[in-house]
């Protein structure tokens, strides 16, 4: 089939990887001149399976109020005359029933599953290096309810098969020393040690090259205006250009403007952008910083190494399309980091990025065919929220199969639109 992937973010990229490894002719349109420019330039850096609760869950409404006035909130809710965001905000509200979120947690946790797999053995085919480390993912704790509740998650989601262990606090810091200077101690945590890091970035770049090499055509700098229609079938795009690209199979992997694109085919998309933040500190020989990828889920941050810098990244914050960052918001990261870390107080060079991640109510990710929509020919992969990067692979190997017709080891179902 001739294949049309919209966007060259890594979800994007590695859609079109598997879509060409199985012979179709894909071209990738992306509106900037490299891949993986927006959302998954700086993101936290975690493949982390073991952080698939989703933000919608029984504690999440009382804790949203409470969080509402403030700036530097983990989760910001700014109000908007934005008929796409209140619709967005009931569904999520729907969402955060106990029976709802433990649904939820399973579909992730088994396309996570999927994923981590899926990015080893396209890491080992094609000797990949982006800054990775297999040294799993530890969710530490600083407040006794955080860490209670963060036991029955890790309970749960053992349950779907993603090993995420109790650690006491001694075991935490024996797993990551750098925490013992912590100002605020470590009360306990919980470890997935096969969890992984690395940098976004560098993976879908380099992917990219091996996608080209394979005869994947990129078009960079080029602006997809609209999705071309004739009858019940997606027949191609539009370019600002004027231009018409044909295909017989479109993919929109444009994560938070994807329901821009579908909402002139009267598609209402429940996809909206929640802005997180992150802060890359460079780092000078023998400082305390930890090599072990760290959340610290009581303030929704995340750390990870990427060679001689630290990612910590975080928050969200529902504003529609804006990308500005907030000095607010950015300082909270670093006053949260040198509080963890004090040695890291004499960083001086840090770097602060904001990217839109393009979340669903459920936090589980559309990945399928529009067919049943009236739109043949039309696929998502996209929404997977702050799990892009690890959800990546296992979504794009599962397009690829439903397109071909293949197994794909998995229920599809909870992932369809």
């Amino acid at each position: 089939m001739r294949v049309t992937v919209l966007g060259a973010g890594v979800v994007g990229v590695t859609s079109a990887w598997y879509l060409a490894a199985d012979g179709h002719e894909v071209t990738v349109i992306e509106r900037q001149s490299l891949p993986a420019q927006e959302t998954s330039f700086a993101n936290g850096g975690q493949i982390s399976v073991s952080h698939a609760e989703p933000w919608a869950n029984p504690k999440t409404p009382l804790k949203a109020l409470k969080w509402m006035w403030r700036e530097d909130a983990p989760l910001l809710w700014r109000w908007r005359a934005d008929p796409a965001q209140w619709a967005w905000g009931l569904r999520f509200l729907r969402e955060c029933t106990a029976a709802r979120a433990r649904a939820n947690v399973g579909a992730i946790v088994r396309l996570g599953l999927s994923s981590r797999v899926a990015l080893k053995s396209l890491r080992t085919e094609l000797a990949l290096e982006y800054d990775h480390l297999e040294r799993g993912i530890l969710h530490f704790y600083t407040d006794p309810r955080e860490f209670e509740h963060a036991l029955l998650q890790a309970a749960l989601m053992r349950e779907y098969g993603c090993e995420r262990m109790p650690k006491t606090a001694a075991e935490c810091l024996a797993i990551e020393p750098a925490l013992a200077d912590s100002r605020i101690p470590v009360i306990g945590g919980t470890y997935t040690a096969s969890d992984e890091s690395g940098d976004a970035r560098r993976f879908t770049d380099s992917l990219a090259r091996h996608a080209t090499a394979r005869g994947v055509r990129f078009r960079y700098d080029e602006t997809v205006t609209a999705l071309l229609r004739e009858g019940g079938r997606v027949t191609g795009v539009r370019l600002a250009s004027g231009e018409c690209l044909g295909a017989d199979m479109t993919v929109v992997a444009l994560g938070s403007y994807s329901p821009l694109l579908l909402r002139p085919l009267g598609v209402r998309l429940p996809v909206y952008p929640a802005k997180g933040y992150s802060a890359t500190l460079a780092l000078s020989d023998g400082v305390a910083a930890p090599t072990v990828s760290l959340t610290d889920d009581g303030h929704k941050m995340v750390f990870s190494r990427l060679g001689q810098s630290l990612r910590v990244a975080g928050t969200a914050e529902f504003n529609g399309y804006d990308t500005s960052l907030n000095a607010a918001r950015c300082e909270a990261l670093l006053r949260r980091t040198r509080e963890i870390f004090p040695a890291l107080a004499a960083v001086s060079k840090v770097d602060y990025w904001a990217g839109l991640r393009p979340a669903t109510p459920s936090n589980v990710p559309l990945i399928g065919d529009m067919t049943t929509a009236g739109l043949a020919g039309l696929w998502l992969n996209t929404g997977h929220g702050t799990l892009g990067w690890t959800l990546a692979c296992g979504s794009a190997r599962l397009l690829a199969d439903l397109a071909a017709g293949r197994d794909p080891g998995l229920d599809a179902g909870p992932y369809r639109f």
